[in-house]
């Protein structure tokens, strides 16, 4: 179940969210925490590079095999961050380690860091948040491999759920996702929205 409290239904009304994501993606890691978003009123794009789409989709990782495909709404080239109130970035082993060498994924989570607005990244997406130079003084979590990735970048790793440090938000593993999409629409109702209802 995506939503824990009723009062969780509008806390995300008028709030724009990106899902930054591309082939390899593991599919729970963005389609729960995508539906959790918008059962909480979000309005959520799924943006991909246009070297990880093939007709308009991207291909999922369902933990030990190739999972669904899913569809685009933003080439990422044509992305704008200040056309969002908030980043989530899903996991898995592919879809991090394609975008950490993607110039334009790194410029487009960096300006959310430089713009101050809500991150939530989990399992192997830390790696963005080191390329795109987001985790030093922060304490985070991530999937156990990472742990040594994070301390060399200057960031605190602890084994935890979840955890939130300032505008950032980090889990460790798909067994983690009903704490984690609370702790999102937590963070990410604290936003500003700058796309207040028509």
């Amino acid at each position: 179940m995506a939503i824990f409290n009723s009062e969780d239904r509008n806390r995300l009304r008028a709030r724009r969210v990106a899902i930054l994501a591309t082939k390899g993606v593991e599919e729970v890691e963005l389609t729960k925490p995508k539906k959790a978003l918008e059962d909480a009123g979000a309005t959520v794009d799924i943006i991909a590079p246009e070297s990880g789409i093939k007709s308009g989709k991207i291909k999922s990782w369902d933990v030990t095999d190739w999972g669904d495909e899913i569809d685009v709404d933003v080439v990422l080239s044509e992305a704008k961050s200040g056309d969002y109130d908030a980043l989530h970035l899903p996991g898995g082993v592919m879809n991090p380690d394609y975008l950490r060498l993607e110039p334009q994924a790194i410029a487009f989570v960096r300006s959310f860091v430089e713009e101050g607005k809500p991150i939530a990244a989990i399992c192997h997406a830390p790696w963005i948040l080191i390329n795109a130079d987001a985790v030093r003084g922060h304490t985070m979590t991530s999937w156990p491999s990472l742990q040594v990735d994070l301390r060399n970048a200057g960031a605190e790793w602890v084994d935890r759920e979840v955890v939130e440090d300032r505008n950032l938000l980090t889990s460790r593993k798909p067994d983690d996702i009903p704490a984690y999409n609370q702790a999102m629409i937590d963070l990410f109702s604290r936003a500003t929205s700058h796309h207040a209802a028509a």
